[in-house]
């Protein structure tokens, strides 16, 4: 099946986004109810007694709410809680074990798929068994983040099903959490990633545990480019191990026809040292920057769908199992456990 990819429009925000002042009378909100009855607020309050409502060219588009299911801004990872103490705590795990040589070694392992088969539906049903440390947004199971991913996309790109299966599966990976998938530790499954083999850049989330890792003082890896060239190509880096790099050689070797943008937001979307800060974009290529908009377009969906208002999952159900028979990218999922 080929599938033809529409580059998206990046001046939307620009040139179809307008802003209206709505002087907030009463306690009215506005709100997008997606299929699964997921609820998005159109609405940002200000300071000033009124509410700025962003429109879209269709009224119904989603629009990303400036603070999470807490009350807090997204991706604070400074804000005093008992759920941040944890997640830098997480971090710091990751910063110290996530070597070169450790990432080598998952890859080697993983790549050989020759553990656990099941469908894509089945996997989706597992991570109801799966709560991911590093988040500081959201402690539910991971299976609500990817329907509210999923159809927050399917509502503003409803003629690009590739990216509704793209957001449904994109965290799959987080199987490896699970005892049938090697039951690794948190911090070699979720979290940021970032490349290995050269410097580890200041925007990486707390990012002073890197000086205990046994990497730090490499000389030939804690450089700008480290062992790698400018314009190399991200296929080409390592990246440190865990879902997603995971779920991108499962997609892959049994022979998904997601498109490379499709293959791409699987492998990188937790890059956000990449495409949050811009960081490491001299490792990049070209193909990699057409992709990288694709995968900018997909981040504010991952990030900003998260609610604590539940999908109903039978509801949508139907549609997504349609969804992987029309685009045959059903895959097994074959691990080795330890």
């Amino acid at each position: 099946m080929t599938i033809l990819i529409e580059q998206p429009d990046h001046q939307l925000a620009g040139s179809q986004m307008e802003e209206k002042k709505l002087c907030s009378d009463t306690n009215e909100t506005c709100e997008l109810v997606l299929d699964g009855g997921f609820v998005v607020p159109k609405d940002i309050s200000k300071n000033d007694g009124c509410v700025t409502q962003e429109t879209a060219a269709s009224n119904d588009a989603f629009i990303a709410p400036e603070i999470n299911s807490f009350g807090q801004s997204f991706r604070d990872y400074n804000a005093e809680s008992e759920r941040q103490k944890s997640v830098e705590e997480f971090y710091k795990s990751n910063h110290i074990n996530q070597t070169f040589d450790f990432v080598k070694k998952m890859r080697e392992e993983y790549s050989k798929l020759n553990r656990v088969e099941m469908s894509i539906w089945e996997c989706c049903e597992l991570l109801n068994e799966v709560v991911d440390d590093s988040d500081p947004d959201l402690d539910e199971p991971q299976i609500e983040h990817l329907l509210q991913t999923a159809e927050a996309m399917r509502k503003d790109y409803p003629n690009e099903d590739w990216l509704h299966l793209t957001a449904l599966i994109h965290d799959l990976g987080k199987v490896l959490l699970l005892p049938s998938f090697g039951e690794l530790a948190q911090w070699a499954v979720v979290g940021d990633t970032h490349p290995l083999g050269c410097a580890f850049d200041e925007s990486i989330v707390h990012h002073k545990y890197f000086k205990e890792n046994p990497d730090y003082n490499n000389a030939s890896f804690n450089s700008k480019y480290g062992i790698y060239s400018e314009g190399c190509g991200l296929d080409n880096v390592m990246i440190s191990w865990g879902h997603d790099d995971y779920m991108y050689l499962v997609a892959k070797e049994n022979g998904t026809t997601l498109p490379q943008a499709g293959l791409f937001i699987i492998r990188y979307h937790s890059f956000y040292p990449l495409h949050r800060a811009g960081a490491y974009r001299h490792l990049m290529n070209k193909e990699d920057g057409e992709n990288l908009k694709w995968l900018q377009v997909f981040n504010k969906y991952d990030l900003y769908s998260k609610s604590k208002v539940r999908v109903d999952v039978e509801k949508v159900k139907p549609y997504y199992l349609s969804l992987i028979e029309k685009v045959s990218a059903a895959v097994q999922f074959l691990s080795r456990g330890f």
